[in-house]
């Protein structure tokens, strides 16, 4: 393989990966790590030591690479900027749909109307407030109780 990283993506998965694949009598070299891997010899310690000190050091690459880009996000996002793959609902057909919804529309209905898709919908339309109920307003909304008759005494 090109490098080491690329067999997985920590410490734990790469070993277990190399001696899994060492059961089954296959070897791994890696072309481009500075240091040589070759696993022919998998008993070897400066074997052992060159797949370890690689596993952790790309174990290592990965977690500071993730820390770097959520930092980047964060800052991104501080200054107001848009994260992601760029939105292409018009913003006019969106305006139009949350009136739609406001004046009672289905989101079916809306889907048929505007042309944009149930998903995007849900996904760019704010969501509605939530109705609060209280006990007063769920009595006054429940059906009458009917009490049953007292039955006649023989």
């Amino acid at each position: 393989m090109h490098t080491l990283d690329r067999l997985g993506r920590t410490v734990r998965d790469t070993l277990n990966l190399i001696h899994d694949l060492a059961e089954r009598g296959v070897g791994i070299r890696t072309l481009a790590d500075p240091i040589k891997v070759d696993s022919a010899n998998p008993d070897g310690p400066m074997a052992q030591l060159a797949v370890v000190l690689l596993a952790l050091f790309a174990q290592m690459e990965r977690t500071y690479s993730l820390e770097r880009a959520a930092g980047a996000r964060a800052a991104a996002t501080a200054k107001g900027r848009r994260i992601g793959r760029p939105t292409v609902v018009d913003p006019d057909k969106l305006t139009y749909a949350a009136h739609l919804r406001d004046t009672g529309s289905t989101i079916a209905e809306i889907v048929t109307k505007t042309g944009i898709t149930r998903t995007s919908l849900y996904r760019h339309l704010p969501p509605r407030p939530a109705a609060q109920v209280t006990a007063a307003e769920h009595e006054l909304h429940a059906p009458p109780t009917t009490e049953a008759e007292p039955e006649p005494a023989l």
